[in-house]
């Protein structure tokens, strides 16, 4: 006769054994793994915001700078009666060619009265608008860019080459002929590389686009001053582009 209950040989196996985890043990533990997982990546993603979020602070702020520097120059001219324009949506210095223009076919700066002393004027303001502030920190190039009519040149290179020499004499008697202490091929962009550069465009990028008179022509013979800020490295500008389309 018995005295205590029946019991299988085999059912304190599993409390006896220290190897067995249950499924849910297991599932705890997945879901502890989760949440960890879920908490790094929340980090990450709000470290990669706050980064997106100051290059876009980076961008606006290059962007008010050259705005700034664009209508500084505009109005200290002004007070000297001359007169530029800001166009291509606040990036360039148009200077019109009733105060600096070249004779067909010519690259020099003419002697004529005044025009001379009118670019020496834009490049003193152009320098002292630049260095106020250090804002040359938000800037990438400053491109002293020159162009033609549509005109054939027979000179070397033909239009290329005659906008090109354009800039570079525009440039050139900037240098030669400005102060020591306000020379702009001194200044350096926030890579320490130089701020300045010249470039020619031909008659790619009129001004006046009809051209059938001579005063026509004389439009698009002419200087421009285009300006480019600071970007992000090419990594920032993926994640706030991929940011921006979330």
């Amino acid at each position: 006769m018995r005295l205590g209950g029946s019991s299988s040989p085999h059912s304190s196996d599993h409390d006896d054994n220290p190897y067995w985890i249950s499924f849910s043990d297991i599932m705890a533990g997945l879901l502890v793994i989760f949440i960890l997982a879920s908490l790094a990546l929340i980090l990450e993603l709000t470290e990669t915001k706050y980064e997106v979020s100051d290059a876009i602070r980076e961008i606006a702020k290059a962007e008010q700078v050259r705005r700034n520097i664009l209508n500084e120059i505009e109005e200290d001219l002004r007070k000297k009666d001359i007169y530029v324009e800001i166009s291509d949506n606040h990036t360039v210095l148009r200077i019109p060619e009733d105060i600096l223009t070249f004779k067909n076919n010519r690259h020099c700066i003419p002697k004529t009265e005044g025009m001379r002393e009118t670019a020496l004027e834009i490049g003193h303001a152009l320098f002292l608008t630049i260095t106020r502030n250090s804002r040359w920190k938000y800037l990438d190039t400053i491109f002293i860019e020159g162009h033609t009519d549509r005109r054939p040149s027979p000179s070397q290179m033909g239009n290329w080459g005659l906008s090109t020499r354009r800039a570079i004499s525009v440039w050139n008697y900037w240098n030669e002929n400005l102060p020591d202490d306000l020379l702009l091929h001194d200044l350096k962009n926030h890579n320490g590389d130089p701020l300045f550069s010249v470039s020619g465009y031909a008659e790619t990028r009129p001004a006046q686009i009809i051209q059938e008179t001579e005063a026509d022509f004389k439009k698009n013979r002419r200087i421009d001053i285009r300006i480019t800020v600071r970007r992000p490295a090419l990594e920032e500008f993926k994640n706030i582009k991929k940011l921006l389309e979330e």
